[in-house]
Order: C-alpha cells, then structure tokens, then sequence
C-alpha cells in the first residue's frame, strides 16, 4: 500500500470511528425479574416496622401513589422526565435530581418496573430490595445490599 492509500485508509478509519453508534431499537418486553424471598422478607419488615400503608408489588417491591398523574404511562421503551430524591431506610439522602432525562429501559430494575405505575403528573414513591436496585454491588454512598426508597414524580413521558 503506498503512503497515500494508507494515510486515506487511516483516515476512514478515524471518521468511521467518531461517528455516533445508532441506537438499538427497544424491545417492549415486560420486565419478569422477582426479587429473592428473603429480600421481600426485609422490606416487609421495613414496611410494617415503619408503619407504611404500602402496596405490595408481585415482583417483590412495594409502592405509595401519591397521585396517578394522567394520560398515558411510560413503556420500558419510554424517555421520562423525573423529580426525584433516593433514600436509605435510615433517611439519608444519597441522590436526588430535577427535571432530569432518562431512558426508561437503562434504569435499576424496580424502575423500569415502578415508574409505569404512574402517568404524568404522577408521584409515586418505590420500596425497593436490593435485587431491583444495586443489589451488591456498593454505589456512591449506598452500602452493598441496600433496601432505597425512592420519591419519584413523573413530569414528562416521550
């Protein structure tokens, strides 16, 4: 290859390369993970000891609407704005956010499966186990295996 070919060769390649990747399609599949009967165990204990009149998902979560919002909910496909503020069950606050973008399906699992709950408009707040969190995996300032309690309003779906 002569210095020409491969100075346009290299060339290509680096062009190629900073091209943005295309988003993958989503699959709207439903999310089917249940957390481990033990973790269900603990956040029940959390509930009953906290006296929270919570609704208890199949899926092993709990939730509080606090109010349903209105038109239609998010799919695991959906982009959704949010306000919201995550907590330790000893009420330190390790996250919150305004008016803050995501991506539905790139989300902790009791997300993906919580958010739908509510339209916009809605507020919601979601118990979760760690198996539909960050399970053991230790976050910044959340210990490995860590029940969160999340206060969720969803403010917009696309």
């Amino acid at each position: 290859m002569n210095k020409y070919g491969f100075a346009l060769f290299a060339w290509a390649l680096i062009a190629g390369s900073c091209q943005q990747a295309e988003k993958a399609p989503c699959v709207s599949a439903p999310v089917t993970t249940k957390a481990p009967e033990t973790e269900v165990i603990a956040l029940k204990q959390f509930i009953d000891s906290s006296g929270i009149a919570a609704t208890a998902d199949e899926r092993g979560f709990y939730y509080v609407i606090q109010s349903p919002g209105s038109g239609v909910k998010p799919t695991i496909c959906s982009n959704v704005t949010v306000n919201y503020n995550g907590k330790l069950t000893n009420g330190k606050t390790f996250d919150n956010g305004s008016g803050v973008n995501f991506d539905l399906n790139q989300l902790v699992i009791g997300w993906q499966e919580g958010i739908p709950l509510v339209a916009p408009g809605g507020s919601i707040t979601l118990y979760l186990p760690p198996s539909l969190a960050y399970g053991s995996q230790e976050q910044n300032g959340i210990p490995a295996n860590s029940i969160l309690v999340f206060k969720i309003d969803l403010t917009k779906v696309e």
